[in-house]
């Protein structure tokens, strides 16, 4: 009875399936555009053209002055360093009252950091011979690890679009100081080379 049951409601509920949709399909036209939109370009949807590096050719310094010293070097030692790394890299400085491609800007400053420095000495050599047999080895091993303040020099070199006053460069760059004079004028020459070497982007 169970069994005749069941497929009495199972074949009720194929006969429904049989059955129209009572729902149907339909769609409503988009409204047409506005007509402003024909002419409005939207930049944000699009991304960003590559900036081309190759148009800059020129450059002077931000608001005409040279950048800041410190007690390490003076403003005129800074300004020629940063003036030859640009001119390694095609870049003129402009001495006339044209616009120029780039805006230049550069700050110099000594920090302090801290270094560690791990040594491992073993204590304990043994060996000889035994009872047992030849023995041979270190039975204790102690790492030391020292930390020590150094002086580093930290260049920053900043480049901007003269045009449009957006930032085209930014990147710094440190190096260890010691030595006398003329070590450090090295240190400053490495380090603003380590700030523009990888400029420009390929």
């Amino acid at each position: 009875m169970n069994r005749r049951l069941g497929l009495i409601v199972l074949c009720l509920g194929l006969g429904a399936c049989q059955s129209s949709n009572p729902y149907v399909a339909s769609a409503k036209p988009l409204p047409p555009a506005p007509p402003q939109a024909a002419n409005t370009f939207d930049r944000s949807a699009y991304p960003a053209a590559p900036r081309d590096y190759s148009r800059y050719r020129n450059w002077a310094w931000l608001n005409g002055q040279l950048p800041n010293g410190s007690a390490w070097a003076d403003s005129a030692q800074l300004a020629e360093v940063v003036s030859n790394a640009l001119d390694q890299r095609g870049l003129r400085p402009l001495h006339d009252t044209r616009a120029p491609d780039l805006l230049v800007s550069a700050d110099l400053r000594q920090e302090t950091r801290l270094q560690q420095v791990q040594d491992d000495y073993g204590y304990g050599a043994y060996g000889g011979y035994n009872r047992y047999g030849n023995g041979y080895g270190m039975y204790n091993s102690v790492p030391i690890v020292r930390t020590y303040q150094i002086q580093v020099l930290v260049v920053r070199v900043n480049l901007f679009d003269a045009a449009s006053g957006q930032p085209v460069w930014s990147a710094s760059a440190e190096t260890g100081l010691k030595g006398g004079e003329l070590e450090r004028g090295d240190a400053l020459r490495e380090a603003v080379e380590k700030a523009l070497a990888a400029y420009p982007p390929s």
